[in-house]
């Protein structure tokens, strides 16, 4: 009888067999993507170690700052040498995805997001993991005002929260936030860099809050590029490592939200 042959553990062949096997993820569509990563520090790396492994195609990664010995005990592409030598995390993260996952394109773009001349509309996803308000709500709206899904990330300790925005339809980052946002838009909560103007105390920071806010990132994006945003999460998630639990806040669309008033 003529056919295929197989032996015994071929299938273990395939970098991405067991990724194949889940019903819903499009392996072609994420080796095919675009995504931009707005960020890389403790999430950053995480975020983009995650995208990689997934089989993501093509990642550009952006960050203003340089390696720093506080950012070793949580973040996987960066090294002693690297905060003695003030690398650049943009690139370093991207020399380490590609370590990880050769054939995905990786391009970094050292400087503030604010300044880049990105072609939004190249990207399927965008991922923000960052520490400020204003670049947040600038991703935000380049973002929404394009039509790229944005999901955001942020922690605090143990604790952190995603949101996943899908423009036209629900709320964007900018519908969640409050006076107390608006009266920190300018101010940076990283002390390197050589624009800082505004110090502030550290928030809290830990690994395990840092990777499980990242996976949750990550899956959500997958969803959106096997073009499955039915599954995604809707509105704020809220996750408690202290306690074990996770909730979901709703939001509505924000009647003085520039990016999509409500008529």
């Amino acid at each position: 009888m003529e056919g295929t042959v197989l032996r015994p553990g071929s299938y273990d062949d395939d970098r991405f067999d067991r990724s194949k096997r889940i019903p819903w993820l499009d392996m072609e569509a994420l080796s095919d993507s675009r995504v931009l990563v707005v960020g890389a520090g403790a999430l950053g790396n995480e975020v983009v170690k995650n995208l990689a492994l997934s089989g993501v195609g093509d990642i550009t990664i952006v960050d203003m700052d340089h390696v720093v010995l506080s950012n070793l005990n949580r973040c996987l592409f960066f090294r002693g040498h690297d905060a003695q030598q003030k690398g650049m995390k943009a690139q370093l993260v991207a020399d380490g995805a590609k370590d990880l996952f050769p054939e995905c394109r990786l391009t970094p773009w050292v400087g503030r997001v604010e300044d880049m001349p990105f072609p939004w509309p190249g990207f399927q996803v965008v991922l923000g993991c960052l520490d400020n308000v204003m670049a947040r709500l600038h991703v935000n709206a380049h973002s929404y005002h394009h039509a790229v899904p944005y999901v955001d990330g942020g922690t605090d300790g143990f604790r952190g929260k995603v949101q996943v925005v899908l423009p036209p339809d629900g709320p964007c980052l900018q519908c969640g936030m409050n006076g107390s946002h608006q009266r920190i838009l300018e101010k940076r909560f990283s002390c390197t860099g050589s624009d800082v103007s505004f110090f502030m105390p550290k928030m809290a920071a830990e690994i395990t809050t840092t990777s499980v806010i990242a996976a949750i990132q990550v899956r959500e994006a997958l969803k959106i590029l096997s073009q499955r945003p039915d599954m995604c999460i809707r509105n704020v998630l809220f996750y408690d490592g202290e306690r074990g639990e996770s909730m979901v806040l709703e939001m509505e669309k924000s009647e003085g939200c520039q990016n999509h008033p409500i008529m």
